[in-house]
């Protein structure tokens, strides 16, 4: 028991020597780390400091895309067509709002204070998501006064979301020369898989229609950036504390501007003309091929597209019975009537069926061999030869030219104009349009019977009617021919010089050139340039259209049948509702011994191309060749004369040649 209550004695130096050993382990380990702290504060703070003060001059600048300003869009005389006017949008930037239940519910908020529509909603999300996370995407773009106040007093409920100035794309002129023009727009999810992302950086419109669609290139020029300042929010700040960084700057690159060959005098000659109708005009050069006019009624402003159009909107210009988003100069495809009558006499020649000098009888009634059909012309003409038969329009002799001629020579013949074929026009859109032939039948159709080619057929185009339809472009082109009797064929082109920004220097593009058409001799042209000649003169179709005029012009009136009529009826315009009536039809060139204007007219549905086609005709040669119009004043006299008043920094553009074509 005693050794049991012995208690062991404490070795205080044990345990001393045991405190000292930890306590030195401690230390250096202390003292390890703390060399490490050491050691990696001054390779940051010292070693890599030109690194970090990168980055984190990163962290505080961003980089904000500078859109080019578009290039300008003049007339040949330096008329401002398209510009630039400076607006207010609205733009987002994903990253600082967020993705998924963020985003949606910031598109919400925008619907519910009133600056977004529902039904836009999908659409902008999808352009959104289709941007990278730091873009600025626009989503409400050219905002009113009262838009922008509206979103100054609900600017706190958003992150991400801010309002800049912008250059918005505005045409002074309105519905006048849209068609040819053309407008921008949106840029869509469409677009934005065939356009580089970079190069449109900052950008939300493109180029839809027309010129703008076609030299979107040359208008677009090059984006900029700039560095901007910004706190931990992402906002930009003015002040830069103690620490200025060097913020940098690159200029963009504005687009060219482009010259085109319209006149826009002539332009608004031919549209007041066509007011309250469908139709179309088209006018050019036959030696260069520069459009002169280009008109298609009725048309649309294309600032409401630039503005951006509702639903609703859209589907009230797309459903217009009217059509007015329709370019009928060059998708309108028509039968083009008596106008081709002229070309069908130049084949009678080549061919050697009827000599020019050779009488026809014109009893009013024509009927093939082995048929009891008649096929009749509006009047009596009696013994009639060529030039006679092409000024008075004589249905009867051109029946017995294509009788003779044959579908096959037609055919072939036409071609070699043009028929059926593109004109080559530098816009998008153009149709082709018809010159049918036994081939074409059997190509279409799949049934033997409808495979086969009929001899009336064949006469009904003789007078181009049937399977054989053209654009009011086409049938400006082929005047251009008969005018230059096919030694210069030149592309159609509405684009005629172009302009580098910030230069005065107007370089002329060089006209492009067919291989001329040695189809016929000068003496076969003659006869066709006298039946043009004589069908403008008293003894004519179109004298009314020639009476007075200070110049020489030749001319073609054509009646294109919209709906057939039965043999025994006859045709009264009154009695026939008005989408049911002929579509009426002039060409003509002027002056006539030395043609510098070539023209086609269509009116839908307008009865007589003599009537309806030819008057508009004549005011537009006046117009370009006399420079005066006395018929129609204009509504709105000092807006359209400041409107159309030429700017004198810009030089007109020149026909000729360039060294360096665009």
């Amino acid at each position: 028991m005693a050794r049991r209550r012995q208690s062991r004695i404490k070795n205080f130096s044990a345990e001393n020597q045991m405190f000292g050993d930890r306590s030195v382990i401690a230390g250096v380990i202390v003292g390890a780390l703390l060399l490490m702290v050491a050691s990696r504060l001054f390779y940051l703070q010292v070693l890599k400091y030109h690194y970090y003060a990168t980055l984190s001059q990163g962290n505080r600048i961003r980089t904000e895309p500078i859109p080019p300003s578009r290039g300008l869009i003049l007339d040949r005389h330096g008329v401002v067509l398209a510009d630039n006017l400076p607006a207010f949008q609205i733009e987002l930037v994903r990253e600082q709002v967020g993705d998924g239940k963020a985003l949606d519910a910031t598109l919400t908020q925008m619907v519910n204070i009133g600056l977004l529509r529902t039904e836009e909603v999908p659409n902008i999300k999808r352009t959104i998501l289709l941007h990278k996370m730091y873009e600025s995407v626009p989503i409400k773009l050219q905002l009113t006064e009262a838009e922008v106040a509206l979103f100054a007093v609900h600017r706190y409920q958003f992150s991400g979301v801010d309002i800049h100035t912008r250059l918005a794309r505005h045409y002074p002129l309105h519905e006048m020369g849209v068609h040819a023009i053309g407008y921008v727009s949106a840029i869509n999810e469409e677009d934005l898989k065939k356009i580089d992302g970079a190069e449109y950086a900052g950008t939300s419109l493109i180029g839809k229609l027309g010129v703008e669609a076609a030299y979107e290139q040359q208008l677009h020029g090059k984006p900029g950036f700039k560095e901007i300042l910004v706190n931990a929010a992402g906002r930009p700040v003015d002040k830069q504390g103690e620490y200025a960084p060097q913020l940098h700057t690159h200029p963009p690159v504005a687009g060219q501007d482009l010259i085109l060959g319209l006149d826009m005098r002539v332009q608004k000659i031919a549209e007041e003309a066509l007011v309250g109708k469908r139709g179309a005009v088209v006018a050019l050069d036959p030696r260069t091929g520069d459009i002169i006019a280009l008109v298609s009624t009725p048309g649309f402003d294309p600032n409401d597209f630039v503005r951006g159009l509702s639903v609703a909107q859209y589907d009230a210009l797309q459903n217009n019975i009217d059509k007015p988003l329709l370019n009928r100069a060059l998708r309108g495809a028509y039968p083009p009537g008596s106008t081709v009558k002229p070309l069908y006499a130049l084949a009678a020649q080549k061919y050697d069926i009827i000599s020019p000098s050779q009488t026809q009888f014109c009893s009013g009634i024509f009927t093939l061999r082995g048929s009891s059909h008649q096929y009749r012309d509006d009047k009596k003409h009696g013994v009639i030869d060529m030039r006679r038969a092409i000024a008075a329009s004589c249905d009867v002799y051109f029946f017995r030219v294509a009788e003779k001629l044959g579908i096959d020579r037609m055919h072939a013949f036409m071609q070699t104009f043009g028929y059926g074929s593109l004109t080559g026009i530098d816009i998008p859109g153009e149709k082709p349009g018809l010159m049918a032939s036994p081939e074409w039948k059997r190509r279409v159709f799949k049934r033997a019977a409808d495979q086969v080619w009929f001899p009336g057929e064949t006469i009904s185009m003789g007078i181009g009617q049937g399977a054989m339809t053209v654009t009011p472009l086409q049938q400006a082109h082929f005047a251009a021919e008969i005018a230059e009797r096919g030694r210069i064929i030149a592309t159609p082109r509405l684009v005629s010089a172009v302009r580098e920004a910030g230069s005065s220097r107007v370089i002329p593009r060089s006209p492009e050139f067919m291989k001329p058409n040695d189809i016929a001799t000068d003496d076969q042209w003659s006869v066709v340039y006298d039946g043009m000649v004589d069908a403008v003169s008293p003894r004519g179709t179109a004298y009314v259209a020639g009476l007075g005029a200070r110049y020489k012009f030749a001319g073609k009136t054509g009646t294109a049948q919209v709906i057939a009529i039965k043999q025994n009826e006859k045709y009264h315009l009154k009695d026939v509702a008005e989408r049911n009536r002929d579509h009426a039809w002039f060409i003509a060139y002027a002056p006539a011994d030395d043609p510098k204007i070539a023209i086609s007219v269509l009116v839908e549905n307008g009865g007589f191309g003599a009537a309806a086609a030819a008057p508009i005709a004549r005011r537009v040669l006046d117009m370009y060749l006399l420079g005066e119009d006395t018929t129609i004043k204009p509504k709105k006299p000092g807006a359209v004369a400041s409107a159309l008043s030429p700017r004198p920094s810009v030089q007109p553009a020149k026909p000729t040649p360039a060294s360096e074509p665009l």
